[in-house]
């Protein structure tokens, strides 16, 4: 772990920027048709629950990294295993995001460049930063966080002038009833990109102020969870629930039919920058994470060393986890949620948390925790 501190403000503006990352991007929840909006909302309320979880594990053991606290709680060998499968996780995850960015810039601008040369041109800016540490990633989302949100509500202030939204395009609200909204949010946006922030406890030791975590996490998701309820809404109501569905990008078809007063028009390069700062900072914090795991695990003191092996394993798992973008996607909403989310996200932290809570009572001779 290296000798670094973070401030509550910087992990803020990294857990909104992990979280908006790729999830702006894709259709989110659309199976909930015009209510997909709901269904997000449901799915940040539900991590709420969760990440009080994570943030009890951290109160433990605060100066301990996840896959050092998980040896004390299980045992030096299950307690190894479980760490090296989280550290898979998130490099299996930092895989999945980077294939996002590649397919999206080759769709919108680059039809004809092989997605391996528009993959590596990222993944070599991320080794670059992952080396430069902690202390640099949250400095370098200071700046990006202001200039993302300048686009972002130049855009929302453009969409609105251009008369684009119709808001019968969202009725009616909850025409089958509440249930299949709550399904939605129980079996797609509670994992992405909600609790797919279980990740930021690897970083959450690096806090300046151990007692502003728990704040931090739940204002952070709410902002990005709103963020994302308003990007839904503008989405449907601009180009209907069908063409949102259809669309590999739908906000790239929003903003593409942005037009005011006949001049401003083809705006899609506003939205490419957005996008890619927000992957960036997804890929980045996640091969961070995997970076120093793997360096905690087996005892290398120098993580930055890891960076380019790591981040070679990371570029070649993008190009071949999927064969085309259909078998990706499917891949992130029904697959990977059974094998992963399910188990990683909501069933092993809890376990994990009731036995620290059972040791930590035995160490103190039977009194409350």
């Amino acid at each position: 772990m290296e000798k670094a501190k973070i401030s509550a403000s910087q992990l803020f503006i990294l857990m909104v920027l992990f979280e908006l990352g790729s999830a702006l991007l894709v259709p989110l929840a659309i199976r909930a048709k015009q209510d997909a909006w709901l269904a997000i909302l449901l799915g940040m309320l539900g991590s709420f629950v969760l990440f009080l979880v994570y943030h009890k594990l951290y109160t433990y053991y605060p100066n301990l990294l996840p896959t050092e606290y998980m040896q004390k709680i299980l045992g030096k060998v299950m307690g190894t295993v479980l760490a090296f499968v989280y550290i898979l996780y998130f490099m299996y995850d930092a895989s999945r995001v980077l294939r996002d960015f590649g397919e999206m810039l080759l769709t919108f601008a680059y039809p004809d460049t092989p997605l391996f040369i528009a993959n590596a041109l990222l993944m070599l800016v991320i080794i670059y930063t992952i080396r430069k540490g902690i202390e640099v990633i949250a400095r370098s989302g200071e700046l990006l966080f202001i200039f993302m949100y300048v686009l972002a509500v130049a855009g929302f202030i453009l969409i609105v002038s251009s008369g684009l939204i119709d808001f019968k395009n969202l009725q009616p609200v909850l025409k089958e009833g509440i249930l299949p909204t709550v399904k939605v949010a129980a079996s797609e946006t509670l994992y992405f990109p909600f609790t797919e922030a279980i990740v930021f406890t690897m970083i959450l030791p690096y806090l300046n102020n151990s007692k502003k975590a728990k704040v931090t996490m739940l204002c952070a998701t709410g902002l990005s969870g709103i963020n994302l309820v308003i990007t839904m809404l503008i989405n449907i109501s601009v180009i209907g629930v069908n063409l949102t569905a259809r669309s590999q990008f739908p906000l790239l078809s929003t903003v593409a039919s942005i037009q005011v007063a006949d001049f401003l028009e083809r705006l899609d390069v506003f939205f490419m920058l957005a996008m890619v700062i927000g992957i960036f900072f997804k890929v980045t914090i996640l091969f961070y994470a995997a970076t120093i795991g793997t360096a905690n695990l087996f005892k290398i003191k120098s993580p930055s060393k890891l960076a380019y092996p790591l981040g070679i394993v990371i570029l070649f798992l993008s190009i071949t986890i999927a064969s085309n973008f259909q078998e990706h996607l499917h891949e992130g909403l029904y697959i990977a949620k059974f094998i992963l989310h399910i188990p990683l996200f909501i069933i092993i932290p809890p376990i994990l948390l009731f036995i620290a809570f059972l040791q930590k009572r035995k160490d103190h001779g039977g009194k409350h925790v």
